[in-house]
Formats: structure tokens, sequence, C-alpha cells
């Protein structure tokens, strides 16, 4: 049966269900607001890890971008051009484009360079971050092929009213400010939040690329951010929600120069982004229906470039018993794009369908398939089989097998087929076939709490689009494959001794990104590991807690990155350290909140993310949230 046919009949099977009872939704209710979004991530990923974010530890960190609390909280690297300027994430191993950022369900890579700067995405536009590892375009959809991000807004009804102030003050004229407001009654809850951020960047280095080394102080790189973050949700009946979200941002910035370098460059960042999601829930299943827009402004220097995405989409989740549920939907997407040297539009259709099967209790089937129609042509099918199988489970001990196919791509984005000159219009996706294999456990002995993941994957990445030198200028090409294969590893630790609280995590990664076919005009590049991804990087975060005080010192560790594609020239590993108290208060009811100190890189470590891109030695941040 189609996919579109599947479609159908679920929705031919929904009117039958509209008076039935609600006892399915009422399962869903009892989760916490953060754990309905993560929740529905992991429903249909049997074999595949999906991460969700301490939302305590995000409160604390209010003030910070997307970029930083990634390079705080997880193992992920990131490539930063300085502070607060571009960074870009890389999951196992592939490249800025290969993994989708969405927000409430909206796509938000843009669509002319094909990634997100993650820099320019702070905390106060959502309440929850959840990390997708590994190929997920039968899910998700184009640029999935390493892994996403999905970042969520989610507001209760029946929480009264809230007020809550912010601010964090940090050494180099580092200053937020936040307000938020929010009000859940028994059928109507909304949230308005403002911020603004701001930090001069003014932090000494050593300039490597003058005779001498001599110490400067960075003059040009200040960055500023106001937002408006407003969200709303409806419950019309006991079985009908509508949610709408808006998010207004603007970002300022003065780029920092190459060590060396004179340029000064600056950039500015618009967007504009809403969502609106409708819900239905029956007795057996749960209907959608969601629209989207995103508008995103980028200006470098006097050059203005402009995208903007429409989404519509339906799905219907069935749940035919507790061994098979369902899911069938399709999406439409409008892309159009107004860049300095181009102007242009594209349309995509997509049909998706995911099936759960569990045949016995400790057993779990996921399979997805996903058809994407771009410009009326087919993209790469993408199919993905994930099984989970818990072989041993008791009281104290919980161990489980995992296991995932999957196939991925990416369309290419507007720049690479439109851009004048350079653009090509017969590039072809880029695509993958990714497996993985894992073990998992879950220990449970007296005051001791301790759970392991550890997987292994490897992947294949076809037809990867690199720019290269066409007389005089360079041109998109279809040119590169690479095998992306390695290892990761995830361990959370908690003992508990009167009322002390202690907890260890680790994320260690391990990533081989051979180039296996060389790029053209340099064979060199054959059999090398591939530019800014380190092979290793590890961090480890050990924590005491007491009552209301929360002490913690963590340690990342990043191995050498070549810069080149011959691996002729690297950078040095290095290694930070970072510590930090914070107190949670509350006064007779009435006032509550948290404060903390935080020192950054303490041994006051001279490093580079990206050559001849300076990055700030020890740093100290103070900062206060207050809820009335």
């Amino acid at each position: 049966m189609s996919l579109f046919a599947c479609l159908v009949f679920f929705i031919a099977g929904w009117q039958s269900e509209l008076d039935s009872s609600r006892a399915f939704r009422q399962d869903t209710l009892v989760l916490s607001q953060v754990e309905v979004h993560a929740a529905a991530l992991r429903k249909y990923s049997f074999g595949q890890y999906v991460r969700t974010l301490d939302a305590d530890r995000l409160d604390q960190l209010s003030g910070y971008s997307l970029g930083e609390v990634l390079q705080q909280e997880t193992g992920l690297f990131l490539r930063q051009y300085g502070a607060g300027m571009l960074a870009s994430l890389s999951m196992r191993g592939t490249s800025a484009g290969h993994n989708a950022l969405f927000w409430n369900g909206l796509p938000v890579n843009s669509p002319s360079l094909g990634q997100a700067d993650y820099s320019i995405f702070p905390l106060g536009g959502f309440d929850a971050v959840n990390i997708h590892y590994g190929s997920s375009g039968a899910l998700y959809g184009t640029d999935a092929i390493g892994g996403s991000v999905h970042l969520s807004s989610d507001l209760e009804f029946n929480a009264g009213n809230e007020l809550k102030i912010g601010t964090l003050l940090g050494s180099f004229g580092r200053w937020h400010q936040q307000v938020s407001f929010r009000q859940g009654a028994e059928k109507f809850a909304f949230r308005t939040n403002v911020y603004r951020n701001f930090t001069a960047n003014n932090f000494t280095y050593k300039d490597w690329a003058s005779p001498g080394t001599p110490e400067k102080r960075q003059e040009h790189a200040r960055v500023s951010q106001i937002g408006l973050v407003q969200d709303f949700s409806i419950k019309i009946s006991p079985k009908q929600s509508l949610k709408a979200n808006l998010w207004i941002n603007s970002n300022d910035r003065q780029i920092q120069p190459l060590l060396g370098s004179a340029v000064s460059d600056v950039q500015e960042d618009k967007s504009v982004r809403s969502v609106i999601d409708y819900t239905y829930n029956g007795e057996k299943f749960t209907w959608t229906a969601k629209t989207g827009i995103s508008s995103d402004v980028m200006v470098f220097n006097t050059d203005r470039n402009q995208t903007r995405l429409f989404l519509l989409g339906t799905a219907l989740d069935y749940s035919f018993s507790q061994k098979w549920q369902t899911l069938a939907g399709i999406r439409y997407s409008h892309i159009k794009g107004q860049l300095a040297t181009y102007d242009s539009q594209e349309q995509r259709l997509e049909l998706y369908q995911a099936t759960n099967f569990k045949p016995i209790q400790n057993l779990g089937i996921s399979m997805q398939l996903r058809q994407l129609i771009h410009e009326g042509e087919a993209a790469p099918f993408t199919p993905s089989l994930g099984v989970e199988w818990a072989f041993f489970n008791s009281a104290l001990w919980n161990w489980q097998l995992i296991s995932n196919l999957s196939r991925s791509f990416k369309i290419p984005t507007l720049n690479d087929r439109f851009w004048v000159p350079g653009g090509n219009l017969n590039l072809m996706p880029e695509k993958s076939l990714s497996k993985e294999i894992g073990l998992t456990n879950k220990t449970k002995i007296a005051a001791f709490s301790i759970e392991n993941r550890f997987t292994y994957f490897h992947m294949d990445v076809d037809d990867w689009i690199l720019w290269l030198p066409r007389g005089s200028y360079w041109q998109a090409e279809n040119v590169r494959s690479v095998v992306n294969q390695g290892l990761e590893y995830f361990f959370k630790g908690v003992f508990k001794q009167g009322s002390n609280r202690w907890g260890m995590n680790v994320d260690y990664s391990l990533n081989s990104a051979v180039n296996q076919s060389g790029d053209q005009g340099n064979s060199l590049s054959q059999g090398k590991q591939l530019p800014y991804v380190p092979k290793h990087k590890i961090r480890t975060q050990g924590s005491l807690q007491n009552g209301p005080y929360k002490l913690y010192i963590q340690q990342q560790w990043t191995s050498e990155r070549y810069v080149t594609t011959d691996n002729q020239t690297l950078l040095s590993p290095y290694s930070l350290w970072d510590t930090g108290l914070t107190y949670a208060f509350e006064l007779k009811g009435k006032l509550k909140g948290n404060l903390g100190f935080h020192t950054n890189n303490i041994f006051n470590v001279d490093y580079q993310v990206v050559r001849l891109r300076s990055m700030p030695g020890r740093n100290f941040q103070f900062n206060l949230n207050v809820v009335l």
C-alpha cells in the first residue's frame, strides 16, 4: 500500500473515532512539558539515541546561545570562528550542512547555505533541546545525515501566573537581560518573553600571525542581539488544542577578523519564525495539522540575502494495539530566495510513514519510509529500520541491544544551484547509507544509579558537494565520497549519600571521516581525514549537590584538527576546564530563583578552534534568575 493510500485510509477512519473516550490522551498528559516533546521524537526511533538536555541546567545557562550550550553540555564538536561568531555543528564527522535543525517542528537550516549558525539561536527562544544522534532522513527529511537538533516551546495549562527576570554579567563586556511572563489557565496558556544579549568581546589574545606573537586586545568582535518570543496554547475542547509560536530575533555583529588581518566586516541577521499546530486526540489516534513560516535576512556588509520558507503539513498517528502503531503524513514546502546574485524559488512535497511493531514486551521494531518530490523529481527514497531488544531485565539490571540501518539525503542548496557564477543546476542530492549497533545498560544498586550507552556507527556518504576552482571562478560539483565511522560512549552516574548527591557524566566520541575519492585537483586528499573533524573528543563533568547548593567541574579535550584536505597542516589539541557554583533559593513561597558563579577556561589556555581565529582566555560569569 502506498504512503498516500495509507494516509487516506487513516483519515477515513478518523471520523469513526471522534466520539471515543480520552483514555489514550490521558496517558500522554502525565508527562512533563519537556518530556512530551522528547517522547514524540523517541516513539518511532527504536535503535537510535534521542538525548534531552537537562531543563534545570538550561535555566541556569539563560543568556547562552545554542552553540555554547551544545559545547558545554555535550561531547559534540562545534566549529567556532571566534566568540559569538559563526558556530556550525558536526555530528559523527559530517559537515555543517549534514545536520538538521528544527524549531517546534519547523526546519530552520538556511535554504541558501544549507546549514544553521548555532551562535544566533539564544536559549530565550525555546524551552527544551533534544538531540537525535545519527542518520534520520526517513523521519525528518533533507539534511539529517549526521543527526538533528530539535528546539521546542511548551506551555502548561493550570500553571498559574509566573514572572521571571534574569540577568547575566560576564567578562569582556558580556551582559544578558531577559523578562518573561507566562500564564496557564484551565483552557488557555501563553508566554511572552523578551531578551537582550550584548558582548564587547574585547579579550586579549596572542597574535601568532605577527612577529614575536605580541599580546593584543580584540577590537572588532562586538555582538548585540534582541528578540521577542510569543507562545499561545488553547484547549478548544477536551480532545482539541491549538498552539501558536512566534519568534522574532535580530543579531548584529562585527565579524572577528583573522589574526594579522585588518578587515572590518559586519553582519546583520534578522529572522521571523511562526508556527501554528492543531491537534485532535481520539481514543487510538492523534491527528495534527501544521503550518509555519520562516523568513531570514542576512546583510553582510552591503550585500542583502533573504530566504523565506512556507510549510504546510498534516499527519495521523494511529495505535492499532499495544503491538502496532503507525504514523503517516504529508508535508508541502515552498522556498524563495532573493540573494545578491540570484532570485529563485522551489517547491517540495514529502510523503512519509513510520510503523512500530512490538511482537513481545522486550522487543521493539521501527520502520520509516519517506519520499520527497523536489521540483517534480523524486529525491532518493529513504527507508530506515531500527531494533531495540532488552535481552536482560531485572530489578537491578537492564541490558539492551540496539541497531539501526537507514538512508538519508541532502538536497543541493539554493547557492549550490543558482549562485552566479558557480552554481550548478545539474547537481545530484548527497546521499548516505548508515549502520549502527550498540549496547545500553541501566543499573540501580542501593544508592548507586548508573547508565551506559556504547554505539558503533558506519556511514557512507556519496555525491558530497564541493566548490572547486574552475578557471576564474569556483563551481559546485558532486565529487567526494566519504566513509564516516566511529564510536560514541555516554555515561551517567549518581551516588546519593545522606543529603549529598554526587554525579558524573562522560561523553566520548571517536570520529574517522575519510575522503575516499580525493578532491579533483588535489589527489593528496584521498584517504585523508576531513578538515576540522577531530578524531577524538571527550567531556567529563563531576558535580556535588547538597540541598540548594550545587558545585560542578568539567573538562573538555579536543584532539588535533587538520586544516587542509591533504592533512599537511593541523591545529594542536586543547583542553578546557570550567567550574561553577549555583544556589537555588525560595523565600516564603512567593519568591524563588537561582544564582550562580562560573569560571570558564580556568587555566587560561590559548587555543584556536578554527585556524587564525582567537578564542577568549579565562573568563567569569555571574547569573541571577528570579521568579515571582
